[in-house]
């Protein structure tokens, strides 16, 4: 079976550094990086969604870094429910996603992707946040 990292990727700069980071982790592990990008899809424009110039945008950074990979686009799916169902058919050995601060509050009321991957993965996870400078 193929080594494989999962990346869970939101077209921002959260995205971009657990992006960084999953590039060195595929490189450290001679592993294939599988990229989801998912969107529950519950408002017109979702801003976790990438839209086709920033899916070729990182298909391009993939091939330049040259990173065997596949990224797969997820509509209507919990973004927690995608990735966990990812390393389990995957057989990840390691997960990378970005992380954002959140109040107590709004972990509640909004959920926690990143909470829920961190807690349920059968593998080890990378919680990735970006650098301030």
């Amino acid at each position: 079976m193929t080594r494989t990292v999962v990346l869970g990727y939101t077209p921002n700069e959260r995205g971009r550094a657990a992006l960084a980071e999953a590039i060195e982790e595929v490189r450290r592990r001679d592993a294939r990086l599988h990229v989801l990008n998912t969107s529950r899809g519950d408002s017109a424009v979702d801003p976790a969604l990438a839209e086709r110039g920033e899916l070729d945008e990182l298909h391009r950074m993939l091939a330049e870094a040259e990173v065997d990979h596949e990224v797969v686009q997820h509509l209507g799916l919990e973004p927690a429910d995608d990735i966990l169902a990812a390393v389990r058919a995957t057989g990840a050995e390691l997960v990378v996603i970005g992380t954002r601060r959140r109040t107590p509050v709004g972990k509640l009321l909004m959920g926690s992707t990143a909470q829920r991957v961190l807690l349920e993965a059968d593998c080890p996870v990378l919680a990735v946040k970006p650098s301030r400078g």
